[in-house]
């Protein structure tokens, strides 16, 4: 995909996260939170399965998975650890807080994912840079946490 697109449809996807949050805080204060997580996971699932089936040709390529590591298959265990974390933080941490968190861990795990070509990633060398940009955003996730 051109970059020119990419850059702002992710950008629009993370405004998403940002609300999802929150969203979800108010399901886990009315039905709890490990219950809210699994609505959330359950109604996401379904989701994906009419996009897969509207877009994405179908599953007839499932099959090839078989013949991955089992760490391939950790996806979505990863997605549920955030949804109930982000459920159980949202309120002492707030929207911003969460997001600021998030995206702060998302960035260093990211940088050592590329510094390392982990995942079948191409391996990126670390700069200057890069570290200065994880560093600046652990400082700005201090400053929005620290008036939560």
């Amino acid at each position: 995909m051109d970059k020119g697109l990419a850059i702002p449809l992710t950008v629009v996807a993370g405004g998403f996260i940002a609300l999802q949050a929150p969203i979800n805080g108010v399901l886990g204060r009315t039905v709890g939170s490990l219950p809210a997580g699994a609505v959330s996971f359950a109604i996401g699932t379904l989701a994906l399965i009419a996009i897969t089936l509207l877009f994405g040709g179908g599953f007839g390529s499932v099959r090839a998975a078989g013949g991955l590591s089992l760490l391939y298959f950790t996806g979505g265990v990863l997605g549920a650890i955030y949804v109930t974390t982000a459920l159980t933080t949202v309120g002492s941490l707030g929207a911003g807080g969460v997001t600021a968190a998030t995206i702060a861990g998302q960035l260093a795990a990211s940088v050592a994912a590329d510094r390392y070509g982990l995942f079948g990633l191409d391996a990126r060398p670390l700069s200057v840079g890069r570290i200065a940009g994880v560093t600046l955003l652990a400082l700005g996730t201090f400053l929005i946490v620290r008036e939560s």
